[in-house]
């Protein structure tokens, strides 16, 4: 059977996937083998999210009416249910069903009417609290696929020190990130100077670390040196894998839904109020702006350097009328041509502007001209990939250590 439990955190705390650690503890002590526990991102975008929209399941083995009351102890015991945006749901099947309502829900939206439907039809057991929201994404979990599983390895807490500094040697996360990168990515930030995997919300997690194999974040974990973890579990995810984008073309972008889309670069980069940079990018279908924010870091020198006719792939969300840059591919870089006042015919020195409209003057013979000199200046910037730094980096996106995005996978 698979048991699905999502929504049981807050903005002040708690964690679902520490709920689902200690489910499978709880299982195991009762016989029953865990035969996988997965960690499963939901559409980044959904604005009722608490933090990173990730549901869990677990793949277990047992008696489906005493895990499923294993669950709602946990729930009912752990779950913020002061928070008004915290609406946990519980969901277990006794077979796994067909994905497409992991997909939509990953990258699109789906409504509890359409949860709870399926479920019905499955036969499945379900649980909701309060409005019952977290049974969109427990649902979600259940149905969930991985064609390229990542995997994290989570420590938690001890309960007694929730809400209070946490104690992690951050040498010790460079040094493990020295011994396994590209294997494991998104520990630190070296562009940043700073450790990303540690958070810095009142919650359960201590550390945690993404990975290609659990061998290898295992690896990392022993480099670590932390105060002492009360659980640790490794979960199978769907983290660092572009499963949230889909191929677009620029008239059809649906707000809230998150793109790869070719264009052509119509503007030139303004650097905007707080550090954001923004270029305009067109197809047939139209035009759209494209946003590289402050936290992006040296990602916006990248777009600053784009100029009017180059040829880009963008990936991002789509939100505000925006895409959200988290990588763009520049394919082909057009022509740069600048004007400048001409050389005097008759003297040899550079003319200047003789006003707005007026053409050009020489200073030294009076010379005038009213054709400028036209250069074409030399790109440095290579073709390829770029992609934001890693404390900007989101969970579902794919970083470029593994490898560059197949585009024919989105049409492109």
């Amino acid at each position: 059977m698979r048991i699905g439990i999502d929504d049981t955190d807050s903005p002040a705390g708690m964690c679902t996937t520490y709920l689902g650690a200690l489910l499978a503890r709880k299982i195991e002590r009762a016989g029953m083998p865990v035969r996988e526990a997965r960690l499963v991102r939901l559409n980044p975008n959904v604005t009722y999210k608490t933090r990173g929209n990730a549901a869990i399941c677990l793949d277990v083995q047992g008696n489906p009416e005493e895990i499923f009351s294993m669950a709602r102890t946990l729930v009912e015991d752990y779950a913020d249910f002061s928070c008004e945006n915290t609406n946990p749901g519980i969901v277990a099947v006794d077979r796994t069903p067909p994905p497409d309502f992991y997909y939509r829900a990953v990258r699109d939206f789906c409504t509890l009417d359409e949860a709870l439907s399926l479920l019905r039809n499955l036969g499945a057991r379900y649980r909701g609290y309060k409005n019952g929201r977290g049974i969109i994404g427990a649902t979600a979990a259940v149905c969930s696929t991985f064609a390229d599983p990542t995997y994290e390895l989570l420590a938690y807490r001890d309960q007694e020190r929730w809400g209070i500094p946490r104690v992690v040697d951050e040498s010790s996360i460079f040094s493990a990130d020295d011994h396994t990168y590209p294997h494991t990515w998104d520990s630190v930030d070296r562009e940043c100077g700073v450790v990303v995997c540690v958070p810095h919300t009142p919650d359960p997690v201590l550390f945690g670390i993404r990975g290609e194999r659990p061998g290898w974040v295992s690896y990392a974990r022993e480099w670590i040196v932390s105060e002492k973890p009360s659980v640790e579990q490794i979960f199978v995810t769907n983290q660092g894998t572009d499963e949230h984008l889909v191929g677009g073309h620029i008239g059809d972008l649906r707000e809230g839904c998150s793109y790869m889309v070719r264009g052509t670069v119509s503007d030139l980069p303004v650097t905007r109020r707080g550090g954001h940079v923004s270029i305009s990018m067109e197809d047939a279908g139209g035009s759209v702006r494209c946003m590289a924010y402050e936290p992006t870091k040296g990602f916006r020198e990248v777009i600053r350097r784009l100029r009017p006719g180059d040829e880009v792939v963008a990936a991002g969300s789509y939100k505000g009328e925006s895409i959200n840059l988290e990588k763009i591919q520049v394919v082909r870089l057009s022509q740069e041509v600048i004007a400048r006042p001409p050389v005097c015919e008759r003297c040899g020195k550079r003319m200047t502007s003789a006003g707005s409209g007026k053409g050009y003057k020489c200073r030294r013979c009076g010379g005038r001209s009213t054709t400028p000199e036209r250069v074409t200046q030399h790109r440095t910037l290579p073709v390829g990939w770029y992609e934001v730094t890693p404390s900007a980096r989101r969970h579902l996106a794919k970083p470029l250590c593994r490898g560059l995005p197949d585009l024919s996978r989105f049409g492109l």
